[in-house]
């Protein structure tokens, strides 16, 4: 495996109508191997008030090379003024799996 070749994106999204569109559009367009989803209740200050909203997080397993375009989709089609889009590094993990997610999203749509 090289270095940083795979991430797990996270977003967390206004709902699970929002969640399943982009999760639909970033699979369909080969761009991730799979995307979790998790119903989450999220407490934050937003623009000087406390907030508390139920929300829908994605997990989204991909190549690193991807991100760009993952940023892209979800940007493109989340409600949020500023959406939560963070990359993490996965630096290791078995190798089969790993396989799979450099086949599946390495497809083009």
């Amino acid at each position: 495996m090289k270095d940083n070749e795979y991430a797990v994106i996270s977003t967390a999204c206004a709902n699970e109508g929002e969640a399943e569109k982009i999760a639909a559009l970033l699979l369909l367009r080969g761009l991730a191997a799979c995307v979790q989803m998790f119903p989450v209740n999220s407490r934050y200050v937003w623009k000087g008030e406390l907030c508390a909203d139920r929300e829908c997080l994605l997990l989204i397993k991909c190549r690193s090379d991807s991100y760009p375009d993952i940023e892209r989709v979800i940007l493109e089609n989340h409600s949020y003024e500023l959406p939560e889009i963070l990359l993490t590094p996965v630096s290791g993990g078995y190798s089969g799996y790993l396989e799979w997610m450099r086949e599946s999203g390495n497809r083009t749509p």
